[in-house]
């Protein structure tokens, strides 16, 4: 990060120990603590207030080594010079707190993103509450006694929640709260935050609400994270935030999904559009995605665009990448970067959630399979990365790219796969139903998951092993290994929001994707053997089953790659390249 000039980072590694400090001492009992927190995989939502409990409980070996990490992480972030984001107290508490002060004043926020109140429906107490200004302030005294301060922390109330009320003054009085008990225990304090609720809710957050939340806190002491600038930018209709400064940030990737995608030239231009607007107050630029190991080119770009005066010339731009990421300067693989510039990474439209391959979705009958690029530009590229094998296959970046472009083909020929599925269901032709879906679930899906297993970066393995390494005990083991299996399958208990993770990797593609499209296949041959309609509802029972399944199976695989990534990647160029 401070190579790239990152100098304000997120430090929030750490914080549930003062959390469980702080509710200890007002009298919670360990039991109803451990239920409050949810599961590592889960932490930033449940951080924010939209849910608790599910992938818990939280180890004390998990709340210790987490300690011990953040103090290794300040010490770092601040011996390079950068000015560490710790957390504050937005409001959000425990039900169990009633227990122990029955008389509070809190509301119920509703539950959240298809969660029922066992996980969801957030207690956040009234700011006008005394209590509110008492665990604020245990909470910020806590932290800086064990993490020091640099004065800048974060909080978020109303993160994809509803406030109970509309009315200006209360939504003043909560950013008012918020902010005095930051200021009570340390006088420099300045507020970091997030303004996705601005773009998430516009019905709600009209320019008196937003106003009002943001003129809570004195001029200056809030700074706004333009959270999606890229494609919404929030600060041109809010004359800049109502002179609150700003950053302007690229979101990018929701979820960490793999699938090629960028917006070039709003990244390219749209921080300068934001300090030329009138009376502008933005006073840097940010990153803001919600997984970050997927995308590289878009990432430099962003980080890049932070020290220029001027937009960049994307076509010199590109090849100049292509040449620093392979060492050298190769024709091919420079035309296949011009190639993917122009297309996956030229997206114009608003696009939110953007991969939506029916590979990584729960097959239906009417998937979206709208893509955001001229698909022969990515045949035209993956040809290129193709013919540029045999030169630059000793670059661990080139086959990290040839498996992530010819990954990407491979999702595009799913969905071609996909609607002739579809078609011939629809003209009731048996034959083609069987011929097309055994191709893809036989042959195509296999050989994308021997491909993905080819790189360490795409390997199942490397991402469930890492999860357990955190682990000191088998029972905490095996905790870990369902939240990171649950967070990129069924993200939560039944589906919630399925799939919203989806991650392409070695072991996934064979495990999970391609059981659901047998499973579906296997459905929509029987419907048309017994001239039964396909029923969803009761494929979606059916397929539940494996994709529960998956998440406790407690297989183990490999975190090696196996086999030669530019011979696979060959033999798939020959067999699927398209003929027309």
């Amino acid at each position: 990060m401070a190579l790239n000039g990152i100098n304000m980072p997120l430090a929030f590694t750490g914080q549930e120990i003062i959390w469980r400090k702080v509710y200890l001492s007002l009298g919670l009992t360990e039991k109803e603590v451990d239920e409050f927190f949810t599961g590592p995989a889960f932490l930033a939502w449940g951080r924010m207030g939209n849910i608790h409990t599910w992938g818990g409980p939280l180890s004390s070996n998990w709340m210790n080594e987490q300690y011990s990490l953040q103090l290794k992480i300040l010490k770092r972030m601040r011996s390079l010079g950068m000015i560490t984001v710790l957390p504050a107290f937005a409001g959000h508490i425990p039900s169990s707190l009633l227990r122990v002060f029955p008389k509070a004043c809190v509301t119920r926020l509703g539950g959240w993103s298809n969660f029922n109140c066992t996980y969801s429906c957030s207690f956040v107490l009234d700011p006008e509450d005394p209590l509110f200004q008492r665990i604020g302030g245990l909470f910020m005294s806590k932290l800086i006694q064990e993490y020091g301060t640099d004065h800048v922390y974060n909080a978020d109330t109303f993160n994809e929640m509803t406030p109970t009320s509309s009315d200006p003054s209360y939504l003043s009085a909560v950013s008012n709260a918020i902010f005095k008990s930051m200021v009570n225990v340390d006088p420099g304090a300045i507020w970091m935050l997030q303004g996705w609720l601005f773009v998430n809710n516009p019905t709600f957050w009209r320019p008196a609400q937003i106003k009002a939340l943001l003129h809570g806190t004195p001029i200056g002491r809030i700074i706004v994270l333009d959270l999606f600038a890229e494609t919404i930018p929030v600060y041109q209709y809010t004359e800049s935030f109502y002179g609150q400064p700003f950053i302007w940030c690229m979101l990018h990737n929701f979820g960490g999904n793999h699938g090629l995608f960028g917006k070039v030239e709003s990244v390219n231009k749209g921080p300068f559009d934001a300090l030329s607007f009138t009376n502008s107050t933005m006073i840097g630029t940010g990153l803001t995605p919600e997984g970050i190991e997927q995308n590289d080119m878009i990432y430099e770009l962003m980080n890049e665009i932070g020290w220029r005066s001027k937009p960049v010339n994307l076509t010199v731009w590109i090849s100049d990448y292509s040449d620093r990421r392979y060492g050298q300067k190769h024709p091919y693989a420079r035309a296949a970067w011009q190639l993917l510039l122009g297309s996956v990474y030229n997206c114009t439209q608003d696009w939110k959630d953007h991969n939506h391959s029916p590979l990584v979705r729960r097959p239906c009958l009417n998937m979206n399979t709208n893509i955001c690029y001229n698909k022969t530009d990515l045949y035209a590229a993956w040809k290129l990365m193709h013919q540029a094998g045999t030169s630059l296959a000793n670059s661990s970046t080139f086959l990290y790219d040839l498996v992530d472009v010819t990954r990407e083909a491979m999702q595009l020929l799913v969905t071609e796969y996909y609607q002739e599925i579809k078609t011939a269901y629809k003209n009731e032709d048996l034959e083609r139903v069987m011929t097309a879906g055994g191709l893809l679930v036989y042959d195509l899906l296999p050989e994308l998951d021997n491909l993905l297993s080819s790189q360490s970066q795409f390997l199942l393995g490397r991402w469930l092993e890492s999860a357990q390494k955190m682990a000191s005990t088998k029972d905490e083991a095996i905790l870990y290994d369902m939240n990171a299996r649950n967070q990129i399958t069924l993200w939560g208990p039944t589906g919630n929001i399925l799939d919203y993770a989806n991650k392409q990797l070695g072991g996934l593609i064979q495990d999970y994707y391609k059981k659901r499209w047998r499973l579906f296949l296997w459905y929509l041959v029987e419907s048309l053997n017994t001239e039964v309609p396909f029923q969803q509802s009761k494929f979606n029972q059916a397929v539940f089953t494996v994709e529960k399944g998956f998440t406790y199976n407690g297989k183990t695989y490999s975190s090696t790659p196996t086999g030669d990534t530019i011979a696979i990647a060959r033999n798939i160029f020959i067999k699927y390249f398209p003929k027309k």
